[in-house]
This record gives C-alpha cells, structure tokens and sequence, in this order.
C-alpha cells in the first residue's frame, strides 16, 4: 500500500479514529487495557498495511522481529563476556536473509565470470525471488536493538508486542526513518490522546510531503526514465538537464515520504526522528551526509565507522574507515556495482575534503556560496551513478559529458536562426519539434517551465525553513494568505495524483 495511493487515503483515517477511540474511550472505562489494546491495534493494522504488499514475506518480518527480540532476552539474562553468541546469532541470521532475497544474486553473478575462467565447470545457481519491500530498513532497526542490548545502552524489551511494533510500526516500516530503539520504543508505552495542534502540524507536513513526491518527484520523473532509459541517443545537454533533475527528483520522492511518515505519526502522537535537513544547501559533502538521509548515515556511524575504530586510530585509519562505511552504504542501497561505485564517491570525496590543507579551505569557508555549489555539483556527479540502469550507462554518460561545450557552441552559433525557445527544446529534446530526433514524450515546453518552477519554489521553500521548522513558519502567515496557501496545496496535489504516479524510489531498498 503506497502513501500516494487511493486505498492509503482512506486507511489512515480509518486507522487513526480507531487508535483514538480506543486511547480515549476504553482508558475511561478500563485505563489498565487502554495501552495493552493500542499497540495490540497498532501492530495489527502495521502487518496488515505490509501484508498488502505481500502477505507471503511477512514471515520475513516477523521471523526478524522474533529472532531479535528472542536474542535481546537471552543476552538481558546472560554475562556481559556471553552476549557475544547471542548478538552473533542475530546478526547471522538477520543479515542471512537479507542476503539471500537482495545480495546473492548479486553475488552469484559476480562470482561465477571467475570460476567460469578457472575452467571449473561449476557455478552457483540464481534465484528468481521478489525483494521483499522495505528489508534493508526493518532489518539495520532490528539490528540497532541487538547492538544496543548488547552494549547495555537500552534494557531488553520483554513485551513481545511492544517490540514487535518498534520494528514494523507502518509509517516508517517501508523506508524509514530507521528508528532507534531509545527514541520510539518508550513512546508506544504512553496513551496518545486526539490533539489538535499535533493532529494539524502533522497532517500539514505529511501535506507538503505529499507535494514533494506526486507534484514535483513524480513530474521530474518522466524526463529523467525517458533520458536515463536509453542514454546513447540523447545529447550530453538532455543528460546534464536529467541527472538536475533526478538530483531533485530522489530529493523529493525521498524526503517525501519521510515527511508523510513522520507527519502521519504525529497525527497519532508519535515522534519520529527528523531524515532530511534541506542537504542541498550544505558546505562540504561531510555536510551533507549530515543532512541527507540522517537516520542510515548515523546508523553507519554508530554501528559501523565508530567500531571500525572512526577517528580515534590516525589519519590514515580514519580514512580507510570512511571508504569501508561508504562502500557499504552504496551496497546498503542496491546489490548492483553502479550503487558500490556511487558509495565510494562519496567516500573519496570525503577523504580528499580531509586532505586538503587548512589554508585552502579556510578560504573557501569565506565564500559559502562557492562552497555550496561546489558540493551541489559533486553530489550531482555521484547521482549519475546511483540512477544509471548499469555501469555501461555510466560510464557513457560520464564520457558524453566531455561533448558539452562544443554541443553549447553550437546551440549559441544557431540560436539567431532558432531563436531562444526552440533552441532550449532541442537542446534538451522537448516536444515535437521538427528536428528533434528523439524527444521527451510528454515532456513539452510547458511542463519544462513548470518543473523548473517547481524545483525553485522547492528551494525557496527549504531556504524558508532552515532556520525554523516550515510548520511553524506557515503559521505565522497571516490568517487569509495560510488558508489560501492550503486549498492551493491540496488543488495542486488533486490535480496532479494518478498522472505518471509511482511507488517511492526507497521502497525498492
């Protein structure tokens, strides 16, 4: 079940009168039942929200939530020096199904090339398996608490149903935020009552996300699949416009859904950790990993750079440390090679940023604006990578973008014969202009400007709010300007829903 889908529209509601009803009403007749019933609610229509997907796999979720809730008693009630066996056991286990349904295809293919040369006669065999949605995100959570109750940071939560709601509470449990266990695990132990303000605040930011992901994601969508789909036949100007517009695009489907996740659970009283903080305006790419997607990258920090030794062992160290938790970030993403590579820009760029002398980069620090485009632009490159169909579409692309500046020249040597217009639409093939050998289907001058408007408007908006929260500043808006700004919101959105409308890019991770 999509958040952008009918069927989701007339779930939640359904979900949250019926979780408020039981909050407010039984804790009037039988306030000892109240809570017990709430999450014993919430759990049930979390599994049926994921079963809509596939009822089949989940076994798979509760497999993971049974294995580590089992591991986290086992180890509550064990020496600290025999946790060990019991956090091994739940690591193997999680991590071996995760694996089997997203990795060992991967694997398989990457193997067998080599000992086809060795001439051993032997391959390993494929599997033809669905991914299970949403796998990379419940299993690192789940995880999180074994290695949390491994470390004595929290206590073992002994109510099977409280912690199998951690895990598969259904506004996160398909693309996070990946929530840790000290921040959302306590707050299904607290009767949640109807609040207004809360009610409102969240369902004005699941709004905005909403806005993000069908209004703007959805639109850029259609230029970037047409482009990236079958890069050979498309100018290197057409590919620069697309890899702009899938920076946006993943930047709105993604932070989308987490303001529709995190809004949603508001409505219901639950705080969800914040995913996105307008990245695109960071200074350097350490930065930005600081701002983008921050629920995984403080998940590799604190389970994976820090015990790999982090900072603490030498320059060198901490570098090596910084290309290994990237790499696995990229792997975390997709089991293909275009996703590794992607990951170990990112790790690249962060230990050249390190290395450069204090100097230099002091005196960058007095231009932010150079800093901020600079890292824009990286970013920007690395995303090729991250979008392209293979590792041949990369590459290609990488190499038509050399073609740029003369492809430039020539657009500027013609533009007093084309004029300004037709020259933008051939140059970023649009329309149905004679001359245009392979245009955008449906992505005219019109819906060119729009998008372009949209995505400043996105930018306006994000500047807006980097110092207050956006719900916050709407409310300061006068009375008039806030409520026409609303029915404008939910007009748009109306107008816009079921028009090329995808799932969200995240839930294939």
């Amino acid at each position: 079940m999509n958040f952008n889908s009918w069927q989701f529209l007339v779930f939640f509601p359904v979900v949250a009168v019926g979780y408020f009803a039981i909050t407010m009403r039984v804790r009037r007749v039988q306030p000892a039942l109240s809570n017990t019933l709430s999450q014993v609610f919430l759990l049930g229509v979390s599994l049926f929200f994921y079963a809509c997907w596939n009822p089949v796999y989940l076994g798979l979720i509760l497999f993971s939530v049974t294995v580590t809730w089992l591991s986290g008693i086992l180890m509550a009630g064990t020496a600290l020096e025999n946790r060990k066996i019991f956090l091994i056991a739940s690591l193997v286990l999680n991590l071996g199904v995760l694996f089997f349904f997203k990795y060992y295809n991967f694997f398989a293919g990457t193997v067998n090339p080599f000992l086809n040369a060795m001439g051993t006669g032997a391959g390993l065999p494929a599997f033809n398996v669905l991914l299970p949605v949403g796998i990379s995100f419940y299993t690192f959570q789940a995880l999180g608490y074994s290695i949390d109750v491994y470390r004595g940071t929290v206590a073992a939560e002994r109510n099977f149903v409280s912690y199998a709601l951690f895990v598969t509470f259904f506004p996160q449990l398909v693309a996070g935020p990946i929530e840790r266990t000290g921040n959302l695990l306590p707050q299904f132990k607290a009767d949640h009552v109807f609040d207004y303000d809360r009610v409102t605040s969240g369902l004005k930011l699941a709004a905005w996300g909403m806005f993000k992901k069908v209004v703007i994601a959805d639109r850029l969508a259609v230029y970037v699949n047409s482009v990236y789909g079958d890069p050979a036949v498309y100018p290197a100007t057409a590919l620069v416009l697309a890899t702009f517009f899938f920076t946006f695009q993943i930047y709105c489907d993604f932070s989308g859904y987490s303001d529709l996740a995190i809004g949603t659970a508001r409505v219901l009283g639950f705080n969800l950790m914040t995913n996105f903080r307008k990245p695109y305006f960071s200074k350097s790419i350490s930065e930005f990993w600081r701002r983008w997607h921050i629920s995984l990258s403080t998940w590799l920090k604190d389970y994976i750079y820090i015990p790999l030794g982090g900072n603490r062992k030498g320059a060198f160290r901490q570098k090596i440390n910084l290309l290994i938790t990237f790499l696995l970030s990229g792997l975390w993403h997709g089991a293909a090679w275009h996703f590794v590579i992607w990951g170990l820009f990112h790790g690249v760029y962060q230990v050249i940023e390190r290395s450069i002398p204090e100097r230099i980069t002091a005196a960058f620090k007095k231009v932010p604006v150079v800093q901020v485009c600079v890292s824009f632009l990286l970013v920007c490159f690395a995303w090729i990578f991250f979008r392209a169909n293979t590792m041949g579409d990369a590459f290609l692309i990488v190499r038509k973008l050399g073609d740029l500046p003369a492809e430039c020249a020539g657009y500027l040597a013609r533009l007093p014969e084309r004029g300004i217009v037709n020259t933008v639409r051939v140059a970023f093939q649009l329309g149905t202009l004679v001359g245009i050998a392979h245009p955008v289907s449906g992505f005219g001058m019109a819906v060119f400007g729009l998008s372009v408007i949209s995505v400043i408007i996105l930018l306006v908006g994000d500047n807006w709010t980097r110092a207050v929260p956006g719900t916050k500043c709407v409310m300061r808006l006068p009375l008039v300007l806030r409520w026409a700004g609303y029915y404008a919101l939910i007009l748009v959105i109306m107008i816009s829903w079921g028009r090329d409308t995808s799932q969200f890019i995240y839930f294939t991770f």
